[in-house]
């Protein structure tokens, strides 16, 4: 027998040798849920939406990116990705564009919104995003819950952004924060026009009709509220920026779903 295959014969071993040093197959995972074909990519439908999707990035009230947001994209039920449609072609002849800060909102990013309120020893991003308001409080003033309209897939935050639009810089952490109802020029800066307050500002001046909130900042809130209205969105009078599409495709389902390209089926 020639020397080559004598070695190769030596070296080699059975097969059941070879399966008890290979590593052991890990059990399947559970495999991620995907989206009903109702729900669509608002990019594929609008590109010319920004979108600016904060529970992808440290910078929110948490301080750390959520769960369950794989891409910063922003997934919605077609008709209310439609609506954001009709709505941007109307803002664009007067210089403007929509910006979204949230879409779709899967249900374990809700749930980690709980445990985070929950944690009161956990305070780092009180300072820009509920100054007045005591971590304790959060589940009683309504600002944490258990369950988000944004799970059912239309409901989106959004804002107006002046054309041509600037970026805005990315949030590093640890940074020095502002609180959210400061001055525009002295909180965390945003290529929008100026509402009043930041996104996700809990306090009281955030409610979309707020008296103390006037002149140019009130015409803003009130400009983004008429074009969405007009296209059968209706606004959560607590908060300037939150939008729900009526009638909800699915007005009773809460979805988990990761935020990510895959999730959809269509």
């Amino acid at each position: 027998m020639p020397r080559l295959a004598v070695a190769l014969r030596a070296l080699a071993l059975p097969v059941a040798a070879l399966l008890a040093i290979a590593p052991s197959t890990p059990a399947h995972a559970k495999p991620e849920p995907k989206a009903p074909k109702e729900f669509v990519a608002l990019g594929d439908v609008d590109p010319t939406i920004r979108q600016e999707i904060r529970y992808f990035t440290p910078h929110n009230f948490t301080g750390d990116p959520v769960d369950g947001y794989r891409r910063p994209m922003c997934v919605l039920t077609r008709p209310a990705a439609e609506a954001l449609h009709r709505a941007q072609r109307q803002l664009l002849r007067r210089g403007y564009t929509l910006k979204v800060y949230d879409c779709y909102r899967p249900q374990r990013a809700v749930n980690g919104f709980v445990e985070w309120a929950k944690d009161l020893d956990d305070q780092r991003m009180k300072g820009e995003f509920y100054p007045r308001v005591d971590k304790s409080r959060l589940f009683e003033d309504g600002y944490i819950a258990g369950k988000s309209g944004h799970s059912r897939g239309s409901t989106v935050d959004l804002t107006i952004v002046p054309l041509p639009a600037l970026p805005t810089r990315p949030y590093v952490p640890g940074e020095k924060l502002a609180p959210c109802y400061a001055a525009k020029e002295d909180r965390f800066p945003d290529n929008s026009v100026d509402m009043g307050t930041g996104y996700d500002c809990f306090d009281t001046l955030s409610h979309t009709l707020d008296p103390r909130i006037t002149g140019a900042q009130r015409a803003n809130r009130l400009l983004l509220k008429s074009t969405l209205e007009q296209r059968g969105f209706v606004n959560l009078a607590e908060e300037w920026w939150h939008y729900t599409y009526q009638p909800e495709p699915f007005p009773d389902t809460y979805f988990d779903f990761p935020v990510a390209r895959r999730s959809l089926t269509g």
